[in-house]
């Protein structure tokens, strides 16, 4: 057997059917020795199928070994041992070490120079699809596959500080998605060009009649010729990559790869931005390509891929408002970092609903709203569940993009989050955890402020709705099932006899002061703590309670992304002084603390318009009376600035109940959600369609009503006075008396229908799921349920049909 021809006929294959007939041709490819069980263990089965639970993880799986195999081939260049103290600590002090051009790679020409070594290809027909991999990384000989390419479990890595793979098993989880056979094809030449180029197939084993009869399953296999991996002799060969030939490294393909149907046209832009949401920083650039014989129309069949993170904060991004960041720091955990995009709710002249489905389908094709990475690749996600029910924050839903960078969270904590195959979090107490520290720190932070902006614009009080709440609580009998069950949700009881709704105070004072411009520089000129000198100390004194928090605020000049831009961030950085007054443990003196963290938690805040807040919180290691002096420096690649000042820890808050304690209550315990009637133009109702589109909320001719659900209370109930279903009514109406009465029977009808379709879905804790065309069931949101609701002929039956019509034709 020629092998060199029989790898050209694997690679040639387009498709899983092909592979079929190539080893149809060779009996001796049907012979059993020829097969080894994958990882050298027959009970491979589990360990492959049960990692990545979706195909575009999985693939970034086969993206991140080869990222990995591209810096450890410049650190062999570089006469390093992966495993020496002389090799990076870290992939980005990898990255910086041995790609000083990575600066540059923001541009587009230095970019396309380095993703040409890492590509993904496409082959086969448009819906049958085939991915070749490949990099020019360090590759491997022939001799050692067994113990790189076919190996499982042997944690070749784990002593390697600068690359992403540790378990030696991720790249396994791809061949689940090999069409049914599972075949995937290796190929791969060491760097240093002093061996044969070698390869294998991969496959699921087929079992034949008598083991069917013995074995419980079957196992995953690798082809070797006369007991050793095929290889063979190369000078450089055409293997279809663009711009280049293949010299050495890996070359990977994966027959019919079953990629999802948002990732089936052409890959370098479907597939290009499925897998950019996954690597959302990767450290090196990726180039992928498809061919004019799959798409002969589409003009840009490469792309490069460099992760999520810059299409977000590309300068004058047309669909990003803003974004800035919260990093949190404690001794259990460690540090994440927390940045939050925040899109604009219209884009470019466009419709909400245009609007909102162009950025779903540019940032959230596999619907992550909360990405967990660890060196730029993500390895769990929660939906927008987590900003409607966590966050509360409804409006934001569709709009809000949150990164979790989860690279310095101590190891322990981290082991505890993620799944050994890095693509979900585990149901653990250290998630529950996090879950709950960054819902913390999202309600305390920017992201409340935008939200409140948001709410306010379409916040209003109908002209007449209280009258309408009032009399229909007031016919209610007191006693009533029905007003047991309002209760539950509502608590009517505080707005009966037309009590008006308590004014809130408001917690800022206007001082009738226009406020500066701020003008952003691109380095700090500027770095001051917005508290005045201890009269005893010289040094500012902050006092913070036991079991509380207190926000610092310093003074600056430079840009809102300073700590969050690509090129020269800055930092701030907090270091640990002294600690006096009561700071012994124990029977004997103990050591002062060294970090922070021992002492407080820390959340720092990117800069806001010439303020940068610091957050901080005791920990049990503290006591009352603890005076503790912290540094805080400015740092960048310009000038560094510092301020130093004292944290006194005082006596624990007292929780007084006041006697305008109700005054501060959440809207839950306001009675009945705001009745909005929204009108297409000015002048008429309480809202318009523009209002509420500026804000995301689509309205239209179609719309009928939207709901305001946050968290688990229905605040408001918009209704459409323009909407086709209430004009097509009211146009065989001819009186003035009549157009009046159908608005009121219109806005009463979907006001309570609605009221009560909420109600009672919450407080029998249903949940509400839609099937898809392909049979896969997603949850529905309830705002979406019942708007859908509305929309979907109810309200035209609300309209049309009064309960006397109804009796009448039984009767009939």
């Amino acid at each position: 057997m020629n092998v060199q021809e029989l790898f050209w006929a694997f690679y040639r294959a387009e498709r899983e059917a092909e592979v079929d007939s190539v080893l149809a041709r060779h009996p001796d490819l049907q012979d059993p020795a020829n097969w080894r069980p994958y990882g050298q263990n027959e009970s491979n089965f589990g360990v492959v199928e049960n990692q990545q639970a979706s195909p575009i993880p999985a693939l970034v799986e086969k993206l991140i070994n080869s990222v990995d195999a591209i810096l450890m081939r410049r650190c062999l260049e570089e006469g390093i041992d992966p495993r020496s103290q002389s090799a990076p600590r870290s992939v980005d002090e990898a990255v910086h070490r041995f790609f000083p051009q990575a600066k540059n790679w923001d541009l587009p020409e230095y970019r396309r120079i380095q993703a040409d070594r890492l590509q993904v290809l496409a082959d086969g027909p448009r819906m049958e699809t085939s991915l070749v991999i490949y990099d020019d990384g360090e590759g491997q000989r022939p001799e050692d596959f067994e113990d790189t390419f076919l190996s499982l479990l042997r944690g070749n890595k784990t002593e390697i500080h600068f690359v992403q793979g540790k378990y030696n098993m991720g790249g396994a989880g791809a061949i689940a998605f090999c069409g049914k056979k599972r075949y995937q094809l290796v190929g791969s030449k060491r760097f240093d060009g002093k061996r044969e180029f070698g390869f294998t197939l991969l496959r699921r084993h087929p079992l034949a009649e008598h083991e069917r009869q013995t074995k419980r399953a079957t196992w995953y296999e690798y082809l070797v010729l006369n007991g050793k991996v095929p290889s063979f002799p190369t000078e450089p060969m055409d293997l279809g990559l663009h711009g280049r030939k293949f010299v050495t490294g890996t070359v990977i393909k994966l027959y019919s790869y079953d990629l999802p149907a948002g990732a089936r046209s052409v890959i370098s832009r479907d597939l290009n931005q499925s897998i950019n949401e996954y690597l959302f920083n990767p450290a090196v650039p990726i180039l992928t390509v498809d061919t004019p014989e799959r798409y002969p129309k589409d003009r840009n069949l490469q792309r490069e891929l460099y992760g999520l993170k810059r299409r977000l904060e590309e300068e004058g991004s047309k669909y990003v408002a803003e974004y800035f960041s919260e990093e949190y720091s404690d001794q259990e955990m460690g540090r994440i970092k927390v940045t939050c995009y925040v899109f604009r709710p219209k884009v470019e002249g466009r419709s909400a609903k245009e609007s909102k489905e162009s950025i779903q389908r540019e940032f959230f094709k596999n619907n992550m709203a909360v990405l967990f990475s660890v060196n730029g690749q993500v390895h769990g996600n929660y939906t927008s569940e987590f900003i409607t029910r966590s966050l509360r924050f409804p409006l934001l839903k569709d709009y809000l993009l949150v990164h979790v960078d989860c690279t310095d969270v101590r190891m322990e904590f981290r082991n505890e989050l993620f799944m050994a195959s890095r693509d979900r979090l585990k149901d653990a107490d250290e998630s529950r955890q996090l879950r709950h520290r960054l819902t913390e720190i999202l309600l305390n932070g920017r992201l409340e402020e935008i939200y409140k902006q948001r709410k306010s614009s379409i916040t209003v009080e109908g002209k007449d709705t209280q009258e309408l709440l009032r009399s229909f609580t007031r016919n209610l009998p007191l006693k009533s099932d029905l007003v047991r069950l309002l209760n539950q949700t509502f608590k009517l009881e505080e707005r009966r006899d037309g009590d008006a709704p308590a004014k809130r105070r408001s917690k800022v004072a206007d001082n009738g002061q226009e406020k500066p411009v701020f003008l952003p520089q691109r380095f700090p000129s500027l770095f001051k703590i917005e508290r005045k000198a201890d009269a005893h100390l010289g040094i500012p004194m902050v006092k913070v309670p036991l079991g509380g928090a207190r926000t610092i605020r310093f003074s600056t000049d430079v840009e809102d992304q300073y700590f969050d831009r690509v090129t020269d961030p800055g930092e701030l950085m907090i270091a640990l002084l002294e600690v006096g007054s009561n700071e012994t443990k124990g029977g004997t003196k103990a050591g002062l603390p060294r970090q922070v963290e021992e002492v407080l938690n820390v959340v720092k805040s990117s800069p806001h318009e010439g303020t940068i807040r610091l957050t901080v919180n005791p920990t049990g290691e503290v006591q009352v009376g603890d005076a503790i002096k912290l540094r805080a420096e400015l740092t960048g690649p310009g000038k560094s600035f510092e301020e130093i000042f004292f944290v006194k820890i005082s006596d624990p808050e007292k929780k007084e109940k006041r006697k305008d304690d109700e005054e501060e209550k959440p809207e839950t315990n306001l009675g009945l959600p705001r009745l909005v009637r929204v009108y297409k133009d000015e002048g008429k109702g309480d809202a318009t369609w523009g209002q509420l589109e500026s804000q995301g909320i689509e309205m239209d001719h179609s719309v009928v009503m939207h709901p305001l659900v946050e968290g688990d209370v229905l605040s408001a109930i918009h209704i459409n006075l323009d909407s086709t279903v209430l004009l097509k009514y009211k146009a065989a109406l001819a009186t003035e008396e009549a157009l009046t009465l159908a608005d009121k029977r219109f806005v009463s009808s979907v006001y309570f229908h609605a009221l009560f379709l909420y109600m009672i879905t919450r407080n029998r804790k249903y949940g509400i799921v839609h099937q898809a065309e392909d049979g896969r069931e997603a949850p529905v949101d309830l705002t979406e349920y019942l708007k859908d609701l509305f929309q979907s002929y109810y309200s035209e039956f609300l309209l049309n049909f009064e309960m006397e019509q109804l009796i009448a034709t039984l009767e009939g």
